[in-house]
């Protein structure tokens, strides 16, 4: 499967323009999934006219999403904005007592891993990386202190000029990472009124950089998930 989406993901760059590229997992991927309609409505509802096209899928690690980009999906696109959510599958459930130092530094890794291939294959665009959110699943709150520690860290990548930092997780939780009412379906993945807290916390950016969206789009079409 993962390789099938990877194929998919390659036509899909070259299907139209590009000017914000969204980058990530399952949490990215079912925003403009054509499998989640209400999710996509609500995505064009808020970026139609930007360009915007997203590059997530289900399942991914910062790894996979680093060799997803080395084998070609960002190659060629030169988007003027490049919006990243990943490391919530490194993260998992939390790593054994006594590992969360190893595991907060493998996802700073990977993280900085993938902003440096962004740097090289699009240098003029803007990064918009975000924190990682907050897990619910299992119907408990899970792996708080990994995340906050990772998203304490990441934010010191942003210089905000060229890499800016974006945490929505006061918008979405309490103090202690219990995620609020309806912002979730499963305790992981966003409800439409989740993604438009994200997308109330973009759009400022996109219209200072970007202009107001026009009244056409040429972004490739949504994708789904592969036969």
């Amino acid at each position: 499967m993962f390789r099938a989406a990877h194929q998919v993901l390659l036509e899909k760059k070259s299907r139209g323009v590009i000017d914000v590229y969204f980058l990530g997992d399952s949490i990215t991927r079912r925003w403009q999934g054509t499998d989640y309609p209400e999710h996509k409505k609500n995505w064009d509802r808020n970026f139609h006219g930007w360009n915007a096209a997203d590059f997530g899928w289900g399942g991914d690690t910062t790894q996979n999403v680093l060799w997803r980009l080395k084998h070609g999906e960002l190659e060629g696109v030169n988007p003027k904005v490049v919006v990243l959510l990943i490391g919530t599958n490194n993260v998992g459930s939390g790593p054994p007592p006594g590992e969360e130092d190893a595991r907060v530094a493998d996802v700073l890794q990977g993280i900085r891993a993938v902003l440096d291939v962004i740097r090289q294959q699009a240098p003029g665009a803007k990064i918009i990386l975000m924190g990682i959110t907050p897990r619910n699943d299992g119907g408990k709150v899970t792996a708080m202190s990994t995340i906050d520690a990772i998203n304490a860290r990441i934010a010191q990548f942003a210089d905000g000029q060229t890499i800016i930092y974006v945490n929505i997780n006061d918008k979405l939780a309490d103090g202690d990472g219990k995620l609020f009412a309806g912002v979730t379906e499963d305790g992981l993945h966003l409800s439409v009124a989740g993604y438009q807290i994200w997308a109330d916390a973009l759009k400022p950016l996109l219209t200072a950089w970007l202009g107001p969206p026009t009244a056409v789009d040429h972004s490739p079409p949504a994708s789904g998930i592969p036969n």
